[in-house]
């Protein structure tokens, strides 16, 4: 069973005025000094604190953080498909150089900046580098044997 339902429809002119919400006390104060606060003056010169303390294996944390993106047209991890050539970690700084399996790869915009994201997530990792270099070219020897087996190479 259905019931009608009823309204109305009222013309205006023009809208009643929606009252103002008083000033932020932060801006009356800057007002009554004479200038402008910066709410951003101090917070970009600060450097990011660490999530977490350091630890001894931060370099092993960053390989299980690469080994988990995935190269979108092979089913095997950067870092067992040969891709990742040297991981450095210095004073919360990465630095990851990384090949790709060919200069025309699909992901060759994309996959460095998706490896210094990753990286950078890792507890203790403040800021990240990624080189990305052709020399020397990557070929099929340097997958690790699980990435071989995966692929059916073994």
């Amino acid at each position: 069973m259905m019931t009608e339902r009823a309204f109305e429809v009222e013309e205006v002119n023009e809208p009643a005025p929606v009252p103002k919400a008083p000033p932020i006390r932060a801006m009356q104060e800057a007002e009554a000094s004479g200038h402008a606060p910066d709410y951003l003056d101090g917070f970009l010169k600060q450097k990011p604190e660490p999530v977490a303390e350091p630890s001894s294996d931060i370099v092993d944390e960053v390989v299980a953080a690469l080994r988990q993106i995935h190269d979108p047209e092979i089913p095997v991890n950067i870092y067992d498909l040969g891709l990742i050539y040297g991981v450095e970690v210095d004073n919360g700084h990465a630095t990851i150089t990384m090949t790709l399996t060919t200069p025309h790869c699909p992901v060759a915009e994309s996959m460095p900046g998706e490896v210094e994201i990753r990286v950078c997530a890792v507890p203790g990792i403040q800021s990240a580098d990624v080189n990305l270099v052709w020399d020397p070219a990557w070929d099929p020897s340097k997958m690790t044997d699980e990435a071989k087996l995966e692929m059916g190479m073994l």
